[in-house]
């Protein structure tokens, strides 16, 4: 399995391909369609599923215009469903224009399980900096969406947000993990486990 980073999404968001022979599965949809769509064309893949952390906008902006395109199936934990159909709890009628999508395919829960090819990934639901938060486990690699930063953690601010959950989502569910875990946040650079264990300051108070 490969992976391949795309870093130039809404307000400087991650997204990131993961690709097992001609399959591929895009985590978030922030950064422009045509991104994706090139580097699928070059890596001669076929999109399976578009799987998003959380429905803000800066994270599911492109998803339709990649499903449309691609035949994807997009899934989301289910309380954060309804952020594509609804511009404030996507958050784009705050920061833009309202946008709404059409609805997933799918709905997530906390464990369950897609296929890759060869790879199985994990939903690790992680509520705080929304709702339906969730992080993707695969091997040694997490996909921390807007949980977890390196050195950082989610805004907690926004109307589903909270703060107290958010950091018990991070200590129980992710610092449980090897501490060499990779670590590929929503935002910034990569991390590890270990790394955020013992330097985040927002994690060590």
């Amino acid at each position: 399995m490969e992976l391949e980073v795309l870093n130039n999404g809404m307000f400087d968001s991650n997204s990131y391909l993961l690709i097992d022979n001609n399959e591929a599965v895009l985590i978030d949809a922030g950064v422009p369609s045509k991104s994706v769509l090139d580097t699928l064309h070059r890596r001669n893949a076929n999109l399976k599923y578009i799987l998003l952390t959380h429905g803000h906008i800066d994270h599911i902006c492109s998803a339709d215009e990649i499903r449309k395109s691609t035949g994807a199936s997009i899934l989301i934990h289910k309380d954060d469903s309804s952020s594509l159909t609804d511009a404030g709890n996507n958050l784009s009628s705050d920061f833009m224009s309202p946008f709404v999508y059409d609805r997933a395919d799918k709905e997530l829960g906390d464990g369950d399980e897609i296929e890759l090819g060869s790879a199985v990934i994990k939903v690790i639901h992680t509520p705080g900096h929304s709702r339906g938060g969730c992080c993707y486990l695969t091997g040694n690699i997490l996909f921390s969406g807007d949980t977890l930063f390196a050195g950082s953690i989610g805004r907690t601010d926004f109307y589903d947000g909270d703060y107290k959950r958010l950091i018990s989502s991070i200590k129980e569910k992710l610092f449980i993990l090897p501490e060499k875990t990779r670590v590929y946040p929503g935002h910034g650079n990569e991390t590890t486990i270990g790394d955020e264990i013992r330097y985040n300051p927002f994690l060590n108070l």
